[in-house]
């Protein structure tokens, strides 16, 4: 585990994603192959914010609801054994064309907190990390038994434990998968990239005041005074974006020269 993050387990002033540690919990099997963001989210909720009422009935919508808002009895999450699923085990490329983050948000929002998949689209992939869904990737062979398990079993559960990197199929089997080491410290903290970056606060506000004190040429004269007193990141203005995400934008200060590029 990376000796150089911070440890500030819930001590992290942003609005954390949520911490994946161990989960015990229904898996649903999708076989169908190539299922895209667009499957997942169609485009026409994209505008949607994120947690907006009725946000979960946007996943898989054209192929789990009928034209009248009506279930469709023959998709698999509309089907009583795998309506509480919290794991799925889907096949080859899942999450595959546009980049929309919204695939890993709905997801989130239905209650699935991990895919297991022999392979899913890049940019999915590494969605997933950023909100607290653990993707797990595992042969193609073993994939199939999952799903051919689960299948059988309608209702059987998947034990997905981070901390070891193991899947424990419905038959008692472990299986270990492949997570980088970065990564999974961020989902064991629950924590992503800004969250990171403010468990570094103390060190930053060290830097910054080193920083005025011996290299006090560069600070502007309006400038001065004004960095009184601020703390970290003082030109940084951490911002929550609608869906409630946070985020950080640079706003020049006063006497500070903006860039351009």
């Amino acid at each position: 585990m990376p000796s150089s993050l911070p440890s500030v387990r819930g001590n992290i002033k942003s609005n954390v994603m949520q911490s994946f540690t161990r989960l015990t919990a229904v898996a649903a099997p999708i076989d169908l192959a190539n299922i895209d963001t667009d499957r997942i989210i169609p485009a026409r909720f994209l505008r949607k914010p994120r947690g907006a009422p009725g946000y979960a009935s946007f996943l898989f919508r054209d192929v789990r609801f009928n034209a009248d808002g009506s279930e469709k009895p023959e998709f698999v999450l509309n089907q009583a054994p795998y309506r509480g699923a919290k794991i799925l085990v889907v096949a080859e490329n899942f999450g595959c064309g546009s980049s929309r983050e919204m695939a890993v948000w709905v997801l989130e929002a239905y209650g699935i907190r991990s895919v297991i998949a022999p392979s899913l689209g890049d940019i999915f992939h590494q969605n997933c990390y950023k909100n607290g869904l653990l993707p797990v990737i595992l042969p193609a062979d073993i994939v199939a038994t999952l799903r051919r398990q689960l299948r059988e079993r309608p209702g059987a559960m998947i034990t997905v434990d981070l901390d070891p990197q193991t899947v424990t199929a419905p038959d008692a089997t472990p299986h270990r998968f492949d997570v980088d080491p970065f990564r999974k410290e961020m989902l064991l903290t629950g924590r992503d990239e800004t969250g990171l970056t403010l468990g570094f606060e103390s060190r930053i506000r060290e830097f910054e005041e080193r920083h005025a004190r011996e290299m006090s040429w560069v600070v502007p004269p309006g400038a001065r005074s004004e960095r009184q007193g601020r703390g970290p990141c003082s030109g940084w203005s951490t911002r929550m974006s609608s869906s409630g995400t946070s985020g950080a934008s640079w706003v020049p200060r006063s006497g500070s020269r903006s860039i351009r590029r």
